[in-house]
């Protein structure tokens, strides 16, 4: 079973499709996806579904969610060798006690390769390998398809779920180009930081790459600039002024500190993440 949780949902067992139309047993899918190989509990599958108003049959409804994928399971299975599944849509979908489980049966989960490329990357970064990290982090990011389960109607679980993973991943982007920088590719993503920069204008990271890109291509004033709209976002929508880290930027580029074409790019922009505020 290949499993896709980076974009819309896919599941395919024997390369079709198993995942459901109707919304509630997509979400148990879904929330199974995410766990692969690991028991879930029923408890959190009837918190995802109906929070804190379940129904008085819940029990049998659940269920019956279970029973509807497994059909569509089965029919994946039709005309397999099932002599490793000897029990068929129950050993991909197996009852456990107190849960489910989605047995991927050593197939492909997008989410897992993605983890395993970003801690290859965070670890090639620490280690000063800046274009292994590069690379590290460019395949881990090719895995998303767009935004995680784009097309599945999220309840609580579902929903901290994929907030951490577009954490992580807007995290894995900015050290990407962290590492782009360190490797002198300033030129070469401008046009992206720039797209980036406009679309999360409160990410005082992005912010200050782009802020160091645009200096060292020689565009001190647009870095400047750059600075100032981040400025002005901030105090009108937060009201909040740019962390110190970023400020000691701007007082460094007023003084053309030669610091800034050669200090690492981690130390000039604050060495950890910056804050990412957001409005609202």
């Amino acid at each position: 079973m290949d499993i896709g949780v980076l974009g819309p949902c896919r599941v395919t067992q024997a390369g079709q499709s198993v995942v459901p139309t109707a919304i509630k047993p997509r979400k148990v899918l879904a929330l199974l996806a995410l766990q692969p190989d690991r028991v879930v509990s029923v408890s959190s599958l009837i918190e995802e579904l109906w929070g804190g108003n379940p129904p008085r049959s819940v029990q049998t409804t659940l269920q019956t969610y279970i029973l509807q994928i497994r059909n569509l399971i089965t029919r994946s299975l039709a005309g397999e060798d099932q002599r490793d599944l000897p029990l068929g849509a129950k050993s991909v979908l197996v009852t456990e006690a107190g849960g489910y489980l989605l047995d991927t049966q050593g197939g492909v989960v997008d989410s897992v390769e993605y983890e395993r490329l970003a801690g290859a990357g965070h670890r090639a970064l620490e280690s000063g390998d800046h274009s292994g990290a590069a690379l590290l982090f460019q395949q881990a990011l090719a895995l998303w398809r767009g935004p995680a389960l784009v097309d599945v109607q999220v309840g609580p679980l579902l929903e901290a779920e994929v907030t951490r993973l577009e954490e992580s991943r807007m995290s894995i982007l900015s050290q990407r180009i962290e590492a782009d920088l360190q490797l002198g590719r300033h030129h070469e993503i401008l046009g992206e930081l720039a797209g980036l920069a406009a679309q999360h204008p409160t990410h005082e990271r992005l912010q200050g790459q782009l802020m160091l890109a645009l200096y060292r291509a020689g565009r001190r004033g647009g870095a400047l600039e750059a600075y100032h709209r981040m400025r002005v976002v901030l105090g009108r929508e937060l009201g909040l002024d740019p962390s110190a880290a970023l400020q000691e930027l701007q007082q460094a580029m007023l003084a053309s500190d030669p610091g800034l074409e050669c200090d690492p790019v981690g130390s000039l922009t604050g060495g950890g993440p910056l804050r990412v505020v957001r409005a609202g």
